[in-house]
């Protein structure tokens, strides 16, 4: 049988309300903060559009991959698929991320055997495809770092950052998740929104997540996309070498663990493959230790890759990942390189 024990606190259920129908209680009690937030973040823009605070533009084209709410929308692996697209016709990606949950301050290189701790978990996703990859607060700064370390790279994808307006972008992506769209529509904290969503109007492409059996179109032109996450073959995290079916994971013995922005998509994918689990869900970004993998009777634990990479010191051979690819529309790659290629 399968439970799921998600965790409790203010801020879930500030999460749960953010995606209910209409405004509950405690959401319509946050929305003169979400006036102020606007206010200012409005107020943000505008300083930077004006030329009253001040944009770096770096010496090679940068794009920017990002989403208009707080949490998951498959951000990250869409950079990391777009980037090697772009590598795949021809051009020198390096990718930049803020490193968020990781330690790390100043720009500094994330490699596959950094410390998750140090630079965060999603640039080691994105250290995978083997290109540079590099973090840290400052965008713009890290940017540099890349470029001074990696001269050879003639394009930058930037994993985040949409409204991180002091770094000068040739492209703009927002990404949106199909099933979750924009929430209740208001802005943080009364929802879950950073900016409005006339902000998708001004940016270059927007690009749905959705899931494989989801009615879906796209415009043609790469303006109006989508893109679907393909599950790839379990692998162990002890021997990522060792693959395995999901068949025999089932009933007692069986957990599934995902500290993810939206864990429940993870548990309906272990679901859809036919998986029996007890599934345990904790917040975006948890720092996994080895105390959250001591499980009564676990003879299988089961786990996002954005999970594992923090498991991997502490991880024995019951700890499987589900690795995850995007899949690019080809007139989105189109549309980067028409947008860059006069940059």
């Amino acid at each position: 049988m399968t439970s799921s024990p998600a965790p409790s606190g203010f801020a879930q259920r500030l999460v749960r309300d953010w995606y209910a129908p209409a405004l509950t209680a405690l959401t319509a009690s946050l929305v003169p903060l979400s006036w102020l937030f606007g206010a200012l973040a409005a107020l943000r823009r505008a300083q930077y559009r004006r030329g009253w605070r001040r944009v770096e533009r770096l010496p090679v084209p940068v794009i920017v991959v990002g989403n208009i709410t707080v949490g998951g929308s498959g951000k990250t692996p869409l950079a990391a698929a777009l980037a090697e697209a772009l590598r795949d016709r021809g051009r020198r990606p390096g990718l930049v991320s803020r490193g968020y949950g990781g330690r790390a301050h100043g720009p500094r290189p994330a490699e596959i055997d950094s410390d998750p701790a140090e630079v965060g978990d999603e640039p080691l996703i994105l250290a995978a495809t083997g290109l540079p990859v590099f973090v840290g607060r400052d965008r713009a700064a890290v940017g540099r770092a890349l470029l001074a370390a990696h001269p050879e790279c003639d394009v930058l994808v930037c994993d985040d950052g949409l409204q991180h307006y002091r770094l000068a972008r040739d492209v703009e992506i927002a990404v949106v998740d199909q099933a979750r769209g924009t929430g209740n529509g208001h802005l943080l904290p009364a929802g879950p929104l950073r900016e409005p969503p006339v902000r998708l109007e001004a940016v270059d492409a927007v690009v749905r997540l959705v899931s494989g059996d989801a009615s879906h179109t796209r415009d043609g032109d790469g303006r109006s996309t989508f893109i679907t996450l393909v599950a790839q073959p379990w692998r162990n995290l002890v021997d990522p070498s060792r693959v395995a079916p999901a068949a025999p994971w089932n009933g007692p013995g069986v957990y599934a663990l995902a500290g993810i922005a939206h864990p429940q998509r993870f548990f309906a994918a272990l679901r859809a493959q036919g998986i029996v689990a007890t599934e345990r869900a904790f917040a975006d970004h948890h720092p996994f230790t080895a105390r959250d993998l001591a499980l009564p009777g676990a003879r299988v634990i089961l786990m996002t890759q954005k999970d594992a990479v923090k498991c991997t010191r502490f991880a024995d051979e019951r700890c499987w990942f589900l690795p995850v690819r995007a899949t690019v529309d080809p007139a989105l790659v189109d549309l980067v390189l028409e947008k860059i290629g006069g940059s």
